[in-house]
């Protein structure tokens, strides 16, 4: 007799802490809280590799799917309040669609659903360095060069006879610089860069191009 009213107990206990039999405590201030998160985006994030849970409709039995990670979502609204059973439903920037039921939701929020991007540095320095590319080649675009020389110096290739300042527009800073003594007592700059390019300068203008082995990073 002990025995199985241990295992009701135990039935009754696992009972109440699903989403629908907890649901039935949710105050309306508690809903009012959680229906003031509509129109918020947040952001997936995986947490040793494990994504949060989403499923295709507001019930206990639907089928579940793992959004991609650093996928944004916004939640679009709050079903099942009259039911005290109450479900996310979220669009993706996918454009899927999908639920969360608001229990699921506050145990994720702050680990794998955050409020601010996880990617927004890295974006916005992908943002700016495709910027700063863009006015580099709308620089080089409006120099008196011919196709030729404009061409090698969008690829980022220095050609002789380019100033110091025409380098570093076009190539960019050397990881090292070398002061020499060149022929006839001449003084050179040696300008090394990190996929092995040597650039010699002699009176502030390349002189030649050499090839040397890569810079370690």
């Amino acid at each position: 007799m002990k025995i199985v009213l241990t295992s009701l107990a135990l039935i009754t206990f696992v009972f109440l802490l699903t989403p629908a039999a907890a649901s039935n405590h949710y105050t309306e201030k508690q809903l009012d809280a959680l229906e003031a998160r509509i129109g918020r985006i947040f952001w997936i994030s995986a947490v040793e590799g494990k994504l949060p849970s989403f499923v295709r409709s507001p019930t206990g039995n639907a089928s579940s799917f793992h959004p991609g990670a650093n996928e944004s979502f916004e939640i679009t609204e709050l079903v099942g309040r009259k039911a005290r059973n109450p479900y996310y439903k979220v669009k993706f920037e996918s454009g899927a669609e999908g639920y969360i039921h608001a229990q699921a939701f506050l145990e994720q929020f702050n680990a794998t659903i955050l409020t601010a991007d996880p990617l927004a540095e890295e974006k916005k320095a992908l943002e700016e360095k495709n910027q700063e590319e863009k006015g580099r080649i709308e620089w080089i675009q409006s120099q008196p060069w011919s196709a030729a020389v404009k061409e090698s110096a969008i690829k980022r290739q220095a050609v002789p006879g380019m100033s110091v300042g025409e380098v570093k527009r076009v190539v960019g800073e050397p990881r090292r610089v070398s002061r020499i003594k060149g022929p006839q007592h001449s003084s050179e700059e040696h300008w090394f860069y990190p996929d092995g390019t040597l650039l010699i300068f002699r009176n502030g203008a390349v002189n030649r191009i050499e090839t040397t082995k890569k810079l370690e990073h």
